[in-house]
C-alpha cells in the first residue's frame, strides 16, 4: 500500500491531529490566532526601525513579505523537531503511519500562515495601492504549496532524527538562528549584489540564491509586489529543485527509520 492511500485511509486522523494542533496552540489565550499575526508584524516594525536608521533602503512592504514567509518556516523547523517525540504514547501503542505528525504539524502551521497572508495583503495594498501589487499575486497558493513541501520535508528529516539524537533540538535552534541572518527576511537581494560587488566577488550573490529560503521568500515579493524581480539565473533554478530533492531524501530516511521509533520509547 503506497504511503499517499495509508494518509487517505487515516484522513480522520490527520484532521483530528491538525484541529489538535490548532486549538491547543492558542489555548486560553484571549487573542487566539491573532497572536500568529501580531508576533511576525512586530518583528518587522522593529526590523524596519533598524533598517531604515542603517540605511538598507528596503520597504516595509518587502520586510512584512519576508518576516511572515520566515515565521512560517522557523514554526514548522521548531515544532516538526519535536512532533514525534511529544507523541511518544501514540506512537508506541497505536499503529498508523508515522508520517502523519509530522505532516500534521506542518499542516497546522500552513493554516495560520494563509490565515496571516489575507491580513498581509490588507496591510500590503494600504501600503502600496493597487497599482503596487503585481498581477501575477493569483499564483501565490502554487508558491505557499511548495513552501509547504519544502516545511513538510523538514519537519520530516528533523523529526526522525530527533528521535535518536536529542542534542539535535540545541543544534537546531543555533542553526535556525544563521539560516535567518542568511536569508533575506529583512533585507533585499540588492544588499546581498551590493556586498559581492564590494568585495569583488560576483559569485556570492549566485552562490546565495542556493539557499532555498532566498528563493521562496524573493518568490513571494515578485509575484506580490510590482517591483520585484526574480533573478532567474542556472544557481536560482537549482534553489527551486533543492528542496524537492531534500523531500524525497527526508522521506527516504523517515521511513527506514520509523519502524525503531517504538524501541526508543
Amino acid at each position: 500500500m503506497s504511503i499517499i492511500s495509508e494518509i487517505y485511509e487515516r484522513r480522520e486522523l490527520l484532521a483530528n491531529l491538525v484541529t489538535r494542533n490548532l486549538k491547543s496552540r492558542y489555548k486560553n489565550s484571549f487573542l487566539g490566532f491573532m497572536w500568529s499575526v501580531l508576533v511576525p508584524l512586530f518583528m518587522a516594525f522593529i526590523y524596519m526601525v533598524f533598517l531604515k536608521i542603517l540605511g538598507t533602503g528596503i520597504h516595509m512592504s518587502e520586510i512584512l513579505i519576508g518576516v511572515f514567509a520566515w515565521q512560517f518556516t522557523a514554526q514548522c523547523v521548531g515544532n516538526g523537531l519535536s512532533c514525534i517525540s511529544e507523541n511518544s504514547t501514540l506512537v508506541k501503542k497505536v499503529y498508523f503511519p508515522k508520517i502523519i505528525l509530522p505532516l500534521s504539524s506542518t499542516l497546522s502551521y500552513m493554516v495560520y500562515f494563509v490565515l496571516s497572508l489575507i491580513v498581509q495583503f490588507i496591510l500590503i495594498f494600504l501600503m502600496v495601492g493597487k497599482a503596487g501589487i503585481s498581477s501575477w499575486v493569483f499564483a501565490v497558493p502554487l508558491l505557499v504549496a511548495y513552501h509547504t513541501l519544502f516545511c513538510f520535508a523538514l519537519a520530516l528529516f528533523l523529526s526522525s532524527l530527533n528521535v535518536f539524537f536529542r542534542d539535535l533540538e540545541h543544534l537546531v535552534g543555533v542553526f535556525t538562528t544563521a539560516w535567518f541572518f542568511m536569508s533575506p527576511a529583512m533585507y533585499s537581494l540588492n544588499l546581498v549584489r551590493d556586498v559581492a560587488e564590494t568585495y569583488n566577488m560576483p559569485i556570492l550573490a549566485k552562490l546565495y540564491m542556493l539557499n532555498p529560503m532566498a528563493a521562496i521568500i524573493t518568490g513571494y515579493r515578485t509575484l506580490i509586489l510590482t517591483d520585484t524581480h526574480y533573478p532567474w539565473t542556472s544557481f536560482s533554478v537549482i534553489s527551486w529543485v533543492i528542496p524537492i530533492l531534500f523531500l524525497a531524501g527526508a522521506y527516504l530516511l523517515f521511513r527506514k527509520l520509523e519502524n525503531y521509533f517504538a524501541d526508543v520509547y
